[in-house]
Formats: structure tokens, C-alpha cells, sequence
């Protein structure tokens, strides 16, 4: 059988393609092999943040949050949050996997005082700058502690209670001890209240302890007092969720109204409890100013720019940067030119039964 020149030709040219497009796809297979992990050179240069939150269960700390994030978000920063939940071994691990991350600056709300240090050892041993938020972390030489003035935070407190109630018998219901705010706020209350003590007009009942912030014992403790039948005339709570369960104790028993209760944060239910009569006051603390001012911080820290801190506090090692903003008390007088004004709260949240 005689083959013709042209199916020769054909064939050759089939098999030239096909050993072609052979080269071809292997050229683009190892090209997508090489490439696939690699990426845009845009993200290079992403500034990452990671956030370290001891506890989401307050109300404020999910402000916190998004107030950060959204802050850092515009200035061009990822941020990669996680929630320890109160506990302290899931922190440590939490901070590890941000590190891994290649975080450039940790932001660290620490769950416990003293244990969180072990996460700022970590991160300082990888290079990355650490900003302590609103909560001090111990012996740990952070490059910047944020926070208001919580010594000033006690005095607001005690100062109120005192101009209303210059004598009488007073209860505290502390926070956690694993919490250096807790500790700082006692400074600032006691500056008020021991000379009142010495002179004999104010009579302290009691102080309690609250482990990880929690109002059941702020609850339990109140209601102790109160089946031991002391006449309590006021009672300075540690924040805001530990008034609620105060104010619930005291609410069972007909108390709610007649008892004087100062707390602070500011949180939605507290400045309900302001307008219905049942909580005194609460020490505001303006969450978008602190978030917002520790992201800018936090990307200063990052491009490696000077933060120009003037105050510095100790942490019972170090003297570290200390970058503090002002409380301010908040009544039925002036709720609605503070929380309400500043978009914190809204008008028709806050006045809920009265509107």
C-alpha cells in the first residue's frame, strides 16, 4: 500500500503538536507549582495585629473589639483576634498561634496579672512589639500600657458616694484579684474613703472578692449581708456587671432604689439601671477613644515610629509607657450630654420604660 507525502506530513505535524502542547502544560504546571504560595506582593506589606482578649463576656469588651478592629481595618492593618474565655493556659496557646501568624505588634488584654507575662516573653523573643490594653500585665516590660486612669476611676466612686452619703455603712464588692485594675481602683477609692473611716463617719461592712469579674458572687456576697441584717448604705461595686448582681440581690429583697450603688463602664443595662433609679452612678469610659487610640498606637508601634508617651507606670519591675486617658462620672444629670451625646448608647436604649 502506497502512503502518500501528504498523510507523512500530517502525521508529523500531529505528533510536533502534541509534543508541543506537552511542553506547554508542563511549563504552566510547574509555574503554578512555584507561584501557589505566594502572596500579592500588595499583602507583603499589610500591617498584622494580633488581638489577645482575656474575655468577651462583658458588654464592653465586644465594643472594644469592634472598635479596634474597625479602626485598624481603615488605617490599613489585619487584625486576628482571639478569646481566652478566663482562661489563662488557653491564652499562652492563643498568643503562640497569633505569633505564628507573623503578628507584627501583640495587643494583649491579659486574663491573669502575673501568668500573662509568659505570652509577652514569647512575643518579645520573636521580635514583636506588645501593647498591654486597659489591663497592666506584670513584670513584663511592655513597649506601651493603654488604659484609663483607673486610680482616678476608685476616686470618682468614693468621691460621689461620699457628697451624698458623708456617713454611713458602705460595702465593696471587688473584682478579680488576677486583675491589676482591680488593685488600682482600690488605691483610688481607699484615698477617699480611710480618712472618713478614721474619723468615724464612714463604717466599712465588708469587702469581697469577685473571681474572673463574675456578678453570681457579687450576688452571693450582697446577699450575705443582707440575711446578716446589716443596714447597708452604700455599696461600691467593681464594675458594672458585678452591680447587676448587686443590685439584683438587693432587688429580692425590697433594697433596689434604697441602697446606694456606684459602678463603672458605663455598660447599656447599668445606664438603664441610672434612669430607673436603681443604680446611683457609673464611671464612663469613652471605649471608642481607648480603641481607637491603641490601634493608631499599634500601627505606629509596627512601622517602628516613636509614640511620644509621657507618662510611665510601674509594673513591679519595670517603669513602661503608660498612655492614659480620663474617666468621667456619670449620673441622671449629665447621661444625656456624655454617653447618649457621644453615640455610645442610644437615646431610646437608655430610656427604655420612659420614652
Amino acid at each position: 500500500m502506497k502512503v502518500k507525502l501528504r498523510d507523512v506530513i500530517l502525521v508529523l505535524l500531529t505528533l510536533i503538536l502534541i509534543v508541543l502542547l506537552v511542553l506547554l502544560g508542563n511549563r504552566i504546571y510547574k509555574y503554578y507549582e512555584t507561584n501557589k504560595y505566594v502572596d500579592d506582593t500588595s499583602d507583603k506589606n499589610v500591617i498584622k495585629i494580633g488581638f489577645s482578649l482575656g474575655t468577651l463576656k462583658e458588654e464592653r469588651w465586644v465594643k472594644d473589639r469592634d472598635i479596634f478592629m474597625a479602626k485598624a481595618k481603615e488605617l490599613g492593618a489585619e487584625v486576628f483576634v482571639q478569646n481566652a474565655n478566663n482562661d489563662d493556659e488557653d491564652q499562652i496557646k492563643q498568643v503562640k498561634y497569633l505569633l505564628d501568624k507573623k503578628i507584627d505588634v501583640l495587643v494583649i488584654v491579659p486574663n491573669d496579672l502575673k501568668k500573662a507575662s509568659a505570652a509577652v516573653e514569647m512575643a518579645k523573643k520573636a521580635g514583636v512589639k506588645v501593647i498591654s490594653y486597659d489591663r497592666l500585665v506584670l513584670n513584663s516590660n511592655v513597649d506601651l500600657y493603654i488604659s484609663f486612669d483607673n486610680v482616678k476611676v476608685g476616686k470618682l466612686m468614693a468621691e460621689y458616694l461620699i457628697k451624698r452619703y458623708p456617713k454611713g455603712n458602705y460595702l465593696i464588692i471587688n473584682g478579680a484579684t488576677n486583675d491589676n485594675n482591680t488593685k488600682m481602683l482600690k488605691e483610688g477609692y481607699d484615698s477617699v474613703l480611710l480618712p472618713k473611716v478614721k474619723s468615724g463617719d464612714i463604717h466599712i461592712l465588708g469587702e469581697e472578692w469577685c473571681p474572673n469579674w463574675m456578678s453570681e458572687y457579687a450576688f452571693q456576697s450582697t446577699e450575705k449581708y443582707i440575711q446578716e441584717n446589716y443596714k447597708i448604705d452604700a455599696i461600691i461595686a467593681g464594675d458594672d456587671g458585678l452591680a447587676n448582681g448587686i443590685i439584683e440581690a438587693l432587688s429580692e429583697h425590697r433594697l433596689a432604689g434604697k441602697v446606694a450603688v456606684v459602678a463603672q463602664d458605663a455598660d447599656l443595662a447599668a445606664c438603664q439601671r441610672i434612669i430607673e433609679g436603681t443604680q446611683l452612678m457609673t464611671i464612663y469610659k469613652p471605649i471608642d477613644k481607648l480603641a481607637g487610640d491603641a490601634a493608631k498606637l499599634a500601627v505606629k508601634l509596627a512601622k517602628g515610629e516613636k509614640l511620644n508617651v509621657g507618662n510611665t507606670i510601674y509594673d513591679g519591675k519595670y517603669n513602661v509607657p503608660y498612655y492614659k486617658l480620663e474617666p468621667i462620672a456619670v449620673d441622671k444629670t449629665n447621661i444625656d450630654d456624655t454617653v447618649i451625646k457621644d453615640g455610645f448608647h442610644s437615646r431610646d436604649d437608655v430610656y427604655r420604660y420612659t420614652n
